[in-house]
């Protein structure tokens, strides 16, 4: 018996946050929206897909943003998503350099971190 892989990663949003939820994770980062099963979506919250790419956003009552735990989402044209956020008004945050990447990191708009990363190949 053993861990296979990673279904999703959660993250936490405050109730009624969902339609800023779709502007980020839909309209910026180009992942589609999912229904959450029935008995969830009671809950609010939104899940968003992407090929094998899951992340769930869930209500929280005494939310706090995630500031150093986050997901890094992989991106094949990091020049133009960070374009497309600059111009959205995200504010983006380079860090150390990743041997093997070009990142950097942005805020979804409840303020969890999210780091963007592109493989370079050497």
């Amino acid at each position: 018996m053993s861990v296979l892989g990673l279904d999703h990663v959660q993250l936490a949003m405050p109730a009624g946050g969902e339609d800023e939820a779709r502007a980020f994770y839909r309209d910026l980062l180009g992942m589609a929206e999912v229904a959450k099963p029935e008995p969830l979506a009671k809950r609010g919250g939104c899940w968003f897909e992407r090929g094998t790419l899951k992340v769930h956003l869930g209500v929280e009552a005494d939310f706090r943003p995630a500031r150093k735990a986050h997901p890094a989402l992989l991106t094949d044209d990091l020049d133009r998503l960070v374009a497309r956020l600059r111009a959205a008004g995200c504010v983006l945050r380079d860090d150390e350099p990743l041997e093997g990447y070009v990142r950097t990191y942005v805020d979804d708009p409840f303020g969890n971190r999210i780091e963007l990363m592109q493989p370079v190949s050497g």
